[in-house]
């Protein structure tokens, strides 16, 4: 389970839970959303894969880029703000409750010891509850990586079926089964 300290002091706890197909059989995750430990949402219904790819990305930018200096500034996408993933939970109706997403930041710092800016990048993960409060955390690419890294570890453990019987959704996450 990957947790994360958000910048108004709570913390948000992903969970990767095993889908099931029809005979039990675990083939995907979806993530569950905790808010202090309490439930705050399901998302991300098929994203194992995108995480894995996010996870190996992150781990070849910190290694290789060196447009920016410092590595904790170096992430999968060279453009200045943009994505890296955004996972909400969907129902045959549409949008439901909940999204889990990560977007780059440029951020410019003030370096008063030779007066000049200096750019930072930072990932910005952000998750909202079904109620419509969102939750914020502000990461390096170093801690992004630990992050994601966690969560993916703990995929393939479910997928392996491991804790598959304590962690199995159906359906989207809410009951429906398959």
């Amino acid at each position: 389970m990957g947790g994360l300290r958000c910048v108004d002091g709570s913390y948000l706890t992903v969970t990767p839970v095993a889908c099931t197909d029809s005979v039990g059989a675990p083939y995907e995750i979806t993530l569950e959303l905790h808010r202090d430990g309490a439930p705050y949402g399901s998302v991300g219904e098929r994203c194992g894969h995108l995480l894995a790819r996010l996870a190996r990305g992150v781990d070849e930018a910190r290694r290789g880029s060196r447009r920016w200096a410092d590595p904790d500034d170096r992430f999968p996408c060279d453009e200045p703000d943009s994505e890296l993933f955004s996972f909400r939970y969907r129902t045959r109706a549409g949008l439901g409750g909940g999204e889990l997403r990560c977007q780059l930041r440029t951020i410019p710092v003030w370096q008063p010891g030779p007066g000049e800016w200096r750019l930072t990048r930072r990932a910005y993960v952000e998750a909202w509850g079904a109620t419509g409060v969102g939750m914020r955390a502000v990461l390096t690419s170093a801690e992004l990586s630990v992050f994601v890294r966690q969560l993916v570890d703990e995929a393939e453990g479910c997928l392996k079926g491991r804790d598959s019987a304590q962690k199995q959704c159906r359906g989207s996450g809410h009951g429906d089964s398959r």
